[in-house]
């Protein structure tokens, strides 16, 4: 928007079907240029922003490949210069923004790479969760995110970069609907918030023109080898509702103020360094709180001179019985990963060989780029009961990339099973 002459530009995008790694793939829409005092608009059909290079595509030598990027529309505006002219462009942009919606897919072209409405399908049913330590019924999914997207594992949607996918939200009755679906070979696949890991259907299923497909009721097992001992924070692929500090008084954005978008200002993570400045963290379960005491991001210490140091954060518990003979579970799930490898170690800090490793994992670039998530990752880390004792435990994670200050993990949730009987 320009306030000078009252006048907005705007990209409208009407549909994410032809967007890589699904409706979460975050990308940059503008950026600025300080030397020249501008800022660019653009719109990305593809971009590695967020991901890394885990999602680029490769084509093999001889492979056919087409896809058609849009359309989009760009929208010029204008409105009486007065206080509020502001809020009348961008409320104008929304309503523009839902007509266009409404009109897809667009009846105009006339290339047939790009399929009408009439020439497209449509796939509905109901996503229900049988978590069995939390409850024996079914559970409708609300707000969940379906979606359609070309035969893979779960969760590889997340990836692909090539193809279309389809995916909308379930209502309150866990209800989905998913229309102008292109014709082709889709998988179904779903994550549902409150729960961790991707659903991912058996059935392989074929969209010919004017089809209406009703599956019924599919139903999501979520990871879980047992009951739950403690947790820390939310499953919702985000390391929003950990601590996020504030910004150094130089970097403040003033558009980034109100809590949703906190994590948006510059410089945070360098402030672990400024809390955290002669020990790690050290988080109590049952004592601390994770919106205050657990920091958004896992990365290096400064220690002075420019020197950066990996760090080891710990999770105190106690435990009043312990299996020796049964089989622990440590479900550690990530929001973002960049240039991480992350150590996880049970009562023993000084242990050579770590219980688990996550070895050298993503690029996603989170935290240099002022994000809250990038790809997602889930870890299902076995304990044998022998490792834990009576009385107090500590969980030791190591994030050991210390080669910049941006190396680091974000985690989603973490949550401790004990032995199901």
């Amino acid at each position: 928007m320009s306030d000078d002459d009252a006048v907005g530009f705007w990209i409208i995008t009407p549909s994410d079907e032809f967007r890589i790694g699904s409706p979460h793939k975050q990308g940059l829409t503008s950026h600025s240029i300080s030397t020249a005092l501008c800022v660019r608009l653009f719109t990305m059909f593809v971009t590695s922003h967020y991901t890394g290079k885990d999602i680029n595509t490769g084509y093999k030598q001889g492979e056919y490949w087409k896809k058609v990027f849009g359309p989009v529309l760009i929208y010029l505006n204008s409105a009486s210069k007065d206080a509020d002219h502001r809020k009348t462009l961008w409320d104008d942009a929304k309503r523009q923004l839902s007509e266009e919606i409404g009109s897809w897919p667009y009846n105009f072209s006339q290339s047939e790479d790009f399929p009408h409405a009439e020439q497209r399908g449509e796939v509905s049913g109901q996503l229900l969760v049988l978590d069995r330590f939390i409850r024996k019924e079914l559970v409708q999914a609300q707000a969940a995110f379906v979606g359609l997207a070309p035969p893979g594992d779960a969760g590889s949607w997340q990836f692909n970069g090539k193809d279309y996918q389809f995916w909308t939200q379930t209502d309150n009755n866990g209800g989905f609907n998913i229309r102008n679906i292109r014709p082709g070979v889709y998988n179904l696949y779903a994550w549902v918030y409150g729960f961790i890991g991707d659903y991912k259907s058996d059935l392989s299923i074929t969209i010919q023109p004017g089809n209406k497909i009703n599956l019924g009721s599919v139903i999501y097992d979520p990871p879980r080898n047992g009951p739950t001992l403690w947790e820390i924070g939310i499953p919702d692929r985000s390391a929003a509702e950990f601590y996020i500090p504030d910004p150094y008084p130089t970097f403040v954005n003033s558009l980034c103020l109100n809590d949703a978008d906190k994590y948006r200002q510059y410089g945070l993570w360098e402030r672990y360094s400024d809390i955290y400045r002669h020990s790690d963290l050290v988080f109590t379960v049952g004592v601390s709180n994770y919106s205050r005491d657990w920091f958004y991001a896992h990365v290096p210490r400064h220690t002075g001179n420019t020197t950066l140091r990996p760090t080891t954060w710990q999770i105190k518990f106690n435990l009043q019985d312990v299996n020796k003979r049964g089989t622990y579970t440590l479900q550690l799930a990530l929001a973002a990963a960049s240039y991480a490898h992350l150590q996880v170690r049970f009562n023993d800090p000084d242990a050579i060989r770590p219980h688990f490793t996550t070895r050298r994992i993503g690029y996603d670039n989170a935290v240099a780029r002022h994000g809250i998530h990038g790809l997602y990752r889930l870890y299902s880390i076995t304990v044998a009961g022998f490792r834990f004792k009576k009385g107090e435990n500590t969980i030791f994670l190591t994030q050991i990339k210390s080669d910049s200050s941006y190396c680091g993990v974000m985690y989603d949730y973490i949550r401790l099973e004990e032995p199901s009987v």
